[in-house]
């Protein structure tokens, strides 16, 4: 029986289409009004209420997923910028290894669900290139690049040195937001958790560039606020396991792993299991909802 749930969402599919249609600052204001349930203005002229479009069978896979402590916050890295991308599938026309990811969100202080809260998720694809930033993103790495990628060295922007302090709950990374230098948009999206506090994303597995263990990047907005910026990291084992299939296996001489990378932490390893043709990750993220640093 296959678990991407797209039928479960079929129903609800025009409202959908509606929230997708709004900005990420109409989403955030929407989502931080005091009842919680703001209807706003799509681009097309309709009237929606934000919902969130998780399945409905994801609160027990988040047993033994993660605690209570506060998720540490790292950098967002050199090519993150609002997309305007409202929507849980955002491989686009990339291919890879199926990951669908669940996302659960939860105060740091009373361990409560935070529903209507924005998470946004945005990576690299198999050859290493973000959307929006190619020409910087290049990809690096020996051996051949997959066509159609640009060449050139490893993106100038990407973090070096020491990883920022985690737990200071400050959720604004170290970088400035990126002005986007091409009209691309793949693997970059965000949801809205449902009452539970969790979300899902379909995309592919992330592929690597030079200095950089594999990742996704994640910011969650709470009360039209950066409360968290943090990063996802899998297993080595998985890691090499995917990197020898096809489109990744054509991007090869990567230098950089976990036990190598200067931000990895365990604390950021999603609990991965196999599901049908790809994979399902989930973690649990404790944000600093009030940002008092508790």
């Amino acid at each position: 029986m296959g678990h991407d749930h797209e039928g479960q969402r079929v129903s609800r599919r025009r409202l959908f289409a509606g929230i997708s249609s709004l900005g990420l600052g109409s989403l955030l204001a929407a989502c931080a009004s005091t009842e919680g349930t703001a209807t706003v203005t799509t681009s097309t002229g309709a009237s929606v209420t934000p919902t969130a479009t998780t399945a409905k069978d994801l609160t027990a896979l988040f047993t033994g997923a993660g605690t209570c402590k506060l998720t540490s916050t790292t950098t967002q890295g050199p090519y993150y910028f609002d997309a305007d991308k409202i929507r849980s599938d955002i491989r686009e026309d990339r291919q890879g290894v199926r990951l669908r990811v669940a996302i659960k969100v939860q105060d740091s202080e009373t361990c409560k669900p935070l529903g209507n809260t924005v998470v946004e998720i945005w990576h690299c694809d198999a050859a290493g290139l973000y959307s929006g930033a190619e020409a910087q993103s290049t990809g690096g790495g020996g051996g051949n690049q997959p066509s159609g990628n640009p060449p050139g060295n490893p993106p100038s922007g990407a973090p070096t040195g020491a990883p920022p302090s985690g737990g200071t709950g400050d959720g604004g990374g170290d970088m400035a937001d990126l002005t986007p230098t091409d009209d691309k948009r793949y693997l970059r999206g965000a949801q809205v958790t449902n009452s539970d506090g969790i979300v899902e994303f379909t995309t592919i597995w992330p592929g690597w560039y030079r200095g950089r263990t594999i990742h996704v990047h994640a910011m969650v907005h709470f009360s039209n606020q950066r409360v968290l910026t943090t990063q996802l990291m899998f297993d080595e084992s998985l890691n090499s396991k995917v990197m020898a299939m096809s489109p990744y296996s054509g991007h090869s001489g990567r230098d950089t792993f976990n036990d190598n990378d200067n931000i990895y932490d365990d604390s950021m390893l999603m609990k991965v299991t196999k599901e049908d043709d790809g994979y399902l990750g989930v973690i649990v993220f404790s944000a600093d909802s009030d940002k008092d640093g508790a």
